[in-house]
């Protein structure tokens, strides 16, 4: 028998990971180029690999950033589709403008990244893969602090990971996702600064602790490799057993 461990090797794909300068688009992008995969980082800020300066609710600069990594690697094998934002406050207080940059970026650009990158893989006729990062929030409703849009558009990114994978199956790309509880990132600063949160979530999570950005390599490189070759339309939590109970 082959060396099973084989399966997880990316040796010579060609990645694109959103949000990819910091919190867990870096330890995933870091993941990918550790297993042999080449990496392009999209990101609004700047990062390390071959970055591009990237707003990805930006529909002409999606376009171009994916056709410069065709030109300058051929193809576009895996897309991890992380970017996203958070503005956590009342929903009564949330004006339309604030909404809507949260839709922008967290359901509307991951819809265009996917979009960009499954029309690489279809013309290169290579299939693909496809993992976007959804969220328990997306998946439950939350109630330790008001955050609808990041609940709604995460939701909305479950529904679309699971369309998405229906339509594009026969043409050999396959859609996931992986859904977080918290994790030390960036994005939850303020939540991790705050003793009071933190106990509270602790306390409603089975295994007593927040996640650890490498505590996503292992799920999203399943994914990301032909280890899972099977597996498409599914959402993989990674949440200490919040989603569980």
């Amino acid at each position: 028998m082959a060396d099973p461990l084989a399966q997880f090797r990316l040796d010579g794909d060609v990645a694109v990971v959103t949000g990819g300068a910091s919190g867990i688009g870096r330890t995933i992008a870091e993941a990918f180029a550790a297993v042999g995969a080449r990496v392009a980082v999209f990101d609004v800020a700047a990062a390390g690999f071959d970055s591009y300066k990237v707003d990805v609710a930006d529909e002409s600069q999606v376009t171009a950033a994916f056709e410069d990594v065709v030109a300058r690697y051929g193809r576009v094998d895996i897309l991890f589709n992380n970017a996203g934002i958070a503005l956590r406050r009342p929903s009564i207080d949330l004006s339309l403008g604030d909404w809507n940059k949260v839709v922008a970026v967290n359901m509307t650009g991951v819809f265009l990244c996917a979009r960009e990158a499954a029309r690489r893989m279809l013309a290169g006729r290579r299939g693909g893969r496809i993992i976007n990062t959804a969220s328990i929030m997306g998946l439950s409703g939350g109630g330790l602090y008001p955050n609808i849009s990041y609940q709604a558009t995460k939701g909305a990114v479950v529904n679309m990971t699971r369309a998405l994978a229906v339509e594009w199956a026969r043409d050999g790309i396959r859609v996931n996702a992986v859904a977080p509880t918290w994790v030390r990132t960036p994005l939850i600063r303020p939540i991790t600064e705050s003793p009071d949160v933190m106990k509270r979530i602790e306390d409603i999570t089975p295994m007593g602790r927040i996640a650890e950005p490498e505590e996503l390599v292992g799920a999203v490189l399943f994914l990301a490799s032909r280890a899972s070759a099977m597996v498409t339309g599914h959402v993989l939590a990674v949440d200490g057993g919040f989603l569980a109970q």
